[in-house]
Parts: C-alpha cells; structure tokens; sequence
C-alpha cells in the first residue's frame, strides 16, 4: 500500500506553487461569480490579476467577526428572502438540495457541506496517521451542530474505511462497542480517548484492537501522545476549523504538520494582512479553493510560523509548527481598546521600526503602556514622535522603550499584557 496519499503529495514544491497560483484566479471568478459576499469583500478587483502569493497579499483579509456580522445581519433583514444567501450571509455558492448538510459553530456562524467526496479534506491527515481500506474507524467526534464528526466520517469514507460514529459521552458504553466491534482506529479529541481508556481500566477490560488514532479540536501535548503509546496506539493531530476544513496535519515524521494540498496558506503580522517572513510567528491565513463555500484570504485567528526544508517523511509540501496560541490580542487599557492593527499603525507611520510590542503592565487602576521598539535609528526625537504617533491612534499615552534589533520574542504577540490583579 502506497505511503502516501496520492501523487499530489510529493510533487515538487515549484510545480506546487505554480498549480495553486494557476488555479488561483479561476477560483476567485467563481467565488465573486457565485458567492456575493465574496464580491462585495473584492469589490473592484479583476481576477485575472490575482496569480500570485504578491497579488493574493494585496487583497483584504476576512475576519471571522466579519463571517459572523454577515450572517446576522443577513438573517436579521426581515425583507430578505429566506434560503442559503440569509442563512450564510452570501459566503456560500451552493443552495438547499446542493448543500447535503448544514452545521452551526459557535455564534452561531452556519457552515454548509455538498456532496463532493471528502469535503472537509481530512483523508490525508486520516492515511498519513496509518488509516486504511477495509478497516473500521471509531468516530468519537460530535455529530451535532458541529462538523467535526461528519469531517472524519466522510475522510473515513474516501479512505476506504467503515465508521461507527462512537459520538462523545456513554463513557462505558463507548467501552462496550468497541470492545464488541474491535475498531483498529480512533478518531476525536484526544481528552476523550483518554477518558475511554481509563474507563476500560476502570471495568478491567482490555482494548487492544486500537491501534491508531487521528484527534483534533484540542491541544495534543507529547506527554499524552507518549502514554498513548505506551497502550500501543500510535496518535497523530490534524488542525482544521469548521470553515476552512483541514488545514495542515501530522506526518509520521513527527516534525510539525504538512499544509493540505488545495489550499493557499499565509503567515501574515497580526492585526495586518501583511505576510511575515519564514520562520516569524503571526496569523494563519488561508484561501480555499472550494467551489461550494469559497473564502479567500480567511483570518484564522491562529498563530504559527513556516517551517524551514521538507518533512523527513517525503511529503513536500510547507510546513507549520502547529498552533501557537491566539492572534487576537485585543485588549481594554483605562477604558479603551486597543487593537493589534492600531499598533501596526503605529509601526507604519515610522519607517525606522523594524519590529515594535506593546507591553501592558501595572495593576487594576494603574495601567501602563510601554510600546517597546526594535529600530536601527534612535534618538530622543523620534521616541516623541513614536509616542504621540501611539497617542494618536489609541487616545491612549504609552511610553517608548529601546531594545535591541531581534531581541524581542519570536511569538507573534503584539500586545502583551503582564498586567496582575491580585
């Protein structure tokens, strides 16, 4: 049996490249064509145009707050006829019949899924953790409002597999069918397989046809990864969201994860949609080419960074570190918001910065504000402009600090707030 999924997975990073940017501006006319809030987001934009990663990073990011609005004010306009556009906001290219399924996220945000096989693209995350035709998978993924259980279940599918879809909860029942069924993989959180395990001590039963398990929608730290392995099962993650699908997963490398193949992922500053170099943690950004629920250029929210070379296990395609914490750093200082962008405002207004973070610090009632500066040019007169650059876009004062060129953390925060309130 092949090692890989298919052939896509080892091609040569170059010719990657060039099919996805080939690809690029005909997925766009669709989405503009089909899916009016897409229009509207790219307004005025010709997709011819747009061919490269240079074009993509010059269009506006979409926000998921931004998913969310259109929704509601989509649903909440009593004039609007009712169907997919109301209930989507316009983001979707499918209608009721071609939708098969419709799921909600928290907000509620609605999401819908065709018919097309593996929609959700989590058949190659499924074979690289070792799933295979003829084999039953356990789908211990909800199956209710959220897609996370029709996402396996339907990679299942494409993969060959049979599915029991296990649910969540009914611990000793969960205990019971696999007992009864013998399943050789797993799929769902990894919190929960755990909690299946040690239920299965609990009545003194052996669970020893799980050998591999595929998990997602929590951390996946390398202590339960190891005390998995222990019990014999190999554990493998993936990283999705209900609207993008999968976006990267793990390999038996063990060495970050590997970027889906139909995709277009960037690593942009948070707060911007300006891409970081490699290496740099910022915020996952990623353009799908799906035809049924097109997004393009979609904030994440997520931080990461690009991996150096290619993976050890012969897939070529880039990979992330995997996920490094939030990118919305939005926080209140007396009273006030201050937002991520605001201070790469700040940054643009002064060619001199070359990186900049705003520190928070003191205690309830005492707020401070130190915006520290990496810049090769210093002086006491450009501090002032900084500071009142920094009053200006946040009504707020903020000191100005000096540190050395690349000494300030390589996390992705912009803002960092160490304030206490003991």
């Amino acid at each position: 049996m092949s090692e890989f999924f298919d052939v896509l997975e080892t091609r040569a990073p170059e010719q990657r490249e060039r099919d996805l940017m080939a690809a690029l501006p005909g997925a766009i006319a669709r989405a503009m064509a089909r899916a009016p809030a897409i229009a509207e987001q790219l307004r005025g934009i010709d997709p011819a145009a747009i061919a490269s990663r240079e074009a993509l990073a010059r269009l506006p990011v979409l926000r998921k707050h931004e998913l969310l609005e259109r929704q509601q004010h989509s649903r909440d306009d009593a004039a609007a006829p009712a169907g997919p556009r109301k209930a989507f906001g316009g983001f979707s290219a499918i209608g009721w019949g071609e939708a098969m399924r419709v799921f909600a996220s928290p907000g509620p945000i609605y999401e819908p899924e065709s018919a097309r096989a593996d929609y959700w693209r989590f058949a190659r995350a499924l074979h690289a953790a070792g799933f295979r035709a003829g084999e039953l998978a356990y789908n211990c993924f909800s199956y209710h409002f959220t897609p996370a259980g029709s996402m396996m279940e339907t990679a299942a599918h494409a993969v060959g597999c049979t599915v029991f879809p296990g649910g969540t909860g009914q611990t000793e029942q969960q205990v019971r069918a696999i007992q009864d069924l013998a399943p050789t993989g797993y799929t769902g959180t990894p919190s929960f397989l755990k909690i299946i395990l040690e239920k299965a001590d609990e009545l003194g039963v052996k669970l020893d046809s799980l050998r591999r398990a595929l998990v997602s929608g929590e951390a996946f730290p390398p202590s339960l990864r190891d005390w998995l392995a222990a019990r014999g099962i190999e554990g493998y993650q993936a990283y999705g969201s209900a609207d993008l699908g999968m976006v990267a997963f793990e390999t038996p490398a063990r060495e970050g994860l590997v970027l889906g193949e139909d995709i277009i992922v960037e690593i942009v500053r948070p707060g911007t949609g300006e891409p970081v170099p490699d290496g740099e943690v910022g915020e996952v950004v990623v353009t799908t080419l799906n035809p049924d629920y097109p997004l393009v250029r979609f904030g994440t929210g997520d931080l990461s960074a690009v991996m150096p070379g290619l993976s050890p296990c012969g897939r070529t395609n880039t990979r992330i570190k995997g996920w490094m914490g939030r990118a919305d750093q939005t926080t209140k200082v007396r009273g006030m918001f201050v937002h991520p962008s605001q201070v790469a405002d700040v940054a643009r207004r002064h060619p001199e910065i070359l990186r900049a973070r705003l520190v928070i610090s003191g205690s309830m009632g005492s707020d401070r504000m130190v915006l520290k500066v990496e810049s090769q040019a210093r002086s006491d007169e450009l501090a002032k402009r900084i500071a009142e650059s920094v009053r200006d876009v946040t009504k707020l004062r903020s000191d100005v600090e000096w540190v050395d060129a690349g000494s300030l953390p390589n996390d992705g925060k912009v803002i960092d707030d160490v304030r206490t309130y003991e």
